[in-house]
């Protein structure tokens, strides 16, 4: 054990006396090369030693501070071979970058026109990137079809299907002003029986009209209704082309032949499907929640009269979001200053449905 310690100590008294005539740089980047590979291997205490690209990059650059004459004396994790072909790969990909530098290729498409290709392809699902990339090329915009076609492809879009006709929601959309849509509802009387009611309602215009109530809706007294609708809309018959209904019992082929006598085409849901006529049933909907689930009806005479009031408020009074917050029968007013009117509440409805009016 004293001879080991001996030899030791020669050693390093040896390799202090060699340290003590390099230069002050050379002993500072070994220091520090000694001191990353420590922290390399205490943040990797098990398997294969893995370096990352800071770490070959810091290892390269303080081993350009020692000759490489004395790299073979140095205690590397890696050998200088190793960190030779480091060196050349830093400097292969710095040339490499700046050789590219103003040059890079197709330059990349604006902002702006992807966002605009976007909103096309949402807003005209049918168009395909050809149909897009002509009415950019109308609106004056320039960009290549296969541009076009690259922009749909990166955002997920799909092809455009080839369709046979328009979409059920098209339809109603480009058609909204020649549809009305019916449907029945019922309301449940205090004697222990239901009576239906019919209810026909305007598309375009959300404007309607309560047709009767009943305890049997035969088909009839359905024909009837139909007939009573004919005559109300008057000259607005030549404007009304659909009627969406469901293939309830109810109606039977006389209804669907008074319309067809007024040049009005209807339009059947398919089985189980509200949402084909979405507008009515959202009417019944409200109707239900803002009167009929809050009012005890004795008979039907007080029946028609509660809906003949709500048909009323719904057409003279109640906002729509369709319509911009207007009624169907009443447009929305200039703006008011509050300070010179004040404002009433008027009760309706047995006092269930407030409306508000302004009183200078």
């Amino acid at each position: 054990m004293c001879l080991r310690f001996v030899f030791l100590l020669i050693k390093r008294i040896a390799g202090w006396l060699r340290l003590s005539q390099r230069e002050e740089a050379w002993k500072t980047a070994e220091i520090l090369i000694l001191r990353h590979q420590l922290a390399v291997l205490q943040r990797q205490r098990r398997g294969r030693v893995k370096l990352c690209w800071a770490d070959r990059a810091l290892l390269a650059a303080l081993l350009g501070l020692i000759p490489k004459a004395q790299w073979h004396e140095l205690r590397l994790l890696v050998t200088p071979g190793t960190v030779l072909r480091w060196r050349r790969d830093i400097v292969r990909r710095r040339w490499a970058a700046r050789s590219m530098l103003g040059r890079a290729g197709r330059p990349a498409t604006r902002r702006n026109i992807q966002a605009l290709v976007l909103r096309l392809a949402r807003e005209n699902s049918d168009w395909g990137y050809r149909g897009i990339h002509g009415e950019m090329a109308g609106l004056g915009v320039k960009v290549a079809a296969s541009t076009v076609w690259e922009i749909l492809r990166v955002s997920g879009n799909a092809p455009a299907p080839r369709l046979t006709g328009p979409t059920w929601s098209q339809f109603l959309r480009s058609q909204a002003d020649a549809i009305l849509a019916c449907d029945f509802f019922t309301a449940d009387l205090l004697d222990g029986t239901c009576a239906y009611a019919l209810v026909v309602i305007e598309h375009a215009t959300r404007r309607v009209r309560i047709l009767g109530a009943t305890p049997h809706p035969t088909g009839q007294w359905t024909a009837q209704q139909a007939r009573n609708l004919i005559m109300d809309i008057g000259d607005q018959t030549d404007r009304v082309k659909f009627m969406i209904r469901d293939r309830g019992s109810n109606f039977t082929a006389a209804f669907d032949a008074v319309l067809a006598d007024a040049g009005i085409r209807t339009v059947l849901c398919n089985i189980q499907t509200p949402r084909m006529n979405a507008i009515a049933e959202r009417w019944i909907g409200g109707c239900r929640r803002e009167l009929l689930d809050r009012t005890l009806i004795w008979n039907e005479a007080h029946l028609r009269q509660i809906l003949r009031q709500y048909e009323t408020h719904h057409n003279q009074h109640r906002p729509h979001r369709s319509l911009h917050d207007a009624a169907p029968l009443k447009p929305l007013p200039d703006p008011v200053d509050l300070d010179r009117y004040r404002v009433r509440q008027h009760t309706q409805v047995g006092g269930l449905i407030n409306e508000y009016h302004l009183v200078a």
